[in-house]
């Protein structure tokens, strides 16, 4: 491998980062050239290299990230319309996915413009591993620590909450159909039409889009982010850790249809081997403002990879000088979204995305 001369802080460097493999998912602060050799990352265009390769990497595992210039115009239907208190309107609305004979159906809340006049953020919201689906977030059942897309529309929020394949009223059913490789890059690309949807309603600032996910939302949320810049800030409950930390680096949970499926068929179950880890994956978010609530007591998604992902992500939002942008909240509580959390999560939006009543 070829390692250009360099200066004595650039060659400890690169002596570090190849001592500790150039494969290590924590190691921020390098890039590879055309050439391939391994040089320190010091520029906005080094590191926009750095981040491309990793979302190539990301599409090795999830398949490819369609291209949706051939997708139909989303077709946006108005299936239910009530009003609740405080002048909040929810919508259950229905449009068209990727070709002509494919829809989904979500809630949307339309805070009361007399309280919330003009251009309006909006927010993403999507749910975890529940039968109901998109059900839970809309307030309209399961964990009452969950309703986010009712209390962030309550608080000034534009919000939407779609099904992910094969939950609430999805049709969708596994093994993954209509193109997709993953579970996963089929609700990333359903993600990204959700946007599409929440940019064209009448009061959304179509510059303020945001997006939270408790669980199987949180790690949606952060998928879908990494591949859509629209997302300006984001908020992950419960959603990851680093594959070595997962379990114990037994990735089982990460391989049925759903999620993606080659982590066991090309990748063996490893950690090792899959060609991306969360840490690269928060990096991709920099400088855009990400909050991970990440309990102390998280049974699925360990606690200390958290923090090793944060603390690997930290170079990549200094050279974005955007330090204070990446935060983190570690609430002692199981895999849970509890009240004290979630407000530092509504509070996060606020200030980087803008609710003025």
């Amino acid at each position: 491998m070829h390692v250009r001369s360099c200066g004595i802080l650039s060659c400890l460097l690169l002596n570090f980062v190849l001592s500790a493999g150039a494969d290590d998912h924590t190691k921020l602060s390098w890039y590879r050239t055309a050439s391939g050799s391994i040089e320190p990352i010091t520029t906005l265009p080094q590191w926009t290299t750095r981040r491309t390769e990793i979302l190539d990497q990301m599409q090795r595992v999830m398949g490819p990230l369609p291209d949706r210039s051939q997708w139909p115009s989303a077709e946006v239907r108005v299936l239910e319309r009530t009003e609740l208190t405080e002048g909040l309107i929810r919508q259950k609305i229905q449009y068209t996915l990727d070709s002509v004979d494919r829809s989904i159906k979500a809630w949307v809340f339309l805070p009361d413009a007399r309280r919330f006049p003009g251009r309006r953020p909006a927010v993403l919201c999507l749910h975890q591993t529940i039968a109901i689906g998109k059900d839970e977030p809309a307030g309209l059942g399961g964990n009452p620590h969950l309703h986010y897309a009712l209390e962030l529309g309550q608080r000034g929020f534009v919000t939407l909450a779609p099904d992910y394949p094969s939950f609430g009223e999805s049709t969708d059913a596994f093994p993954v159909e209509h193109g997709y490789i993953s579970g996963t890059m089929k609700a990333v690309a359903q993600n990204m039409r959700a946007i599409d949807v929440l940019q064209a309603i009448e009061p959304v600032s179509t510059q303020r889009i945001g997006c939270i996910g408790h669980s199987l939302g949180g790690h949606n949320t952060m998928f879908t982010a990494a591949f859509d810049p629209r997302i300006q800030a984001l908020v992950t409950s419960c959603g990851f850790t680093r594959f070595h930390k997962y379990y114990g680096g037994q990735l089982q949970g990460w391989t049925s249809a759903r999620y993606m499926p080659l982590i066991a068929s090309q990748f063996h179950n490893s950690p090792d081997e899959v060609p991306f880890d969360f840490p690269e994956i928060v990096a991709t978010f920099a400088p855009r403002p990400f909050l991970a609530c990440s309990p102390t007591g998280d049974s699925n998604f360990e606690v200390s990879g958290v923090r090793d992902t944060m603390h690997a992500a930290q170079p990549i939002y200094q050279l974005l000088k955007a330090e204070s942008a990446l935060q983190a909240t570690y609430p002692e509580c199981g895999h849970d979204f509890p009240d004290e959390t979630r407000e530092k999560a509504y509070q996060f939006l606020e200030k980087h995305l803008g609710v003025t009543p």
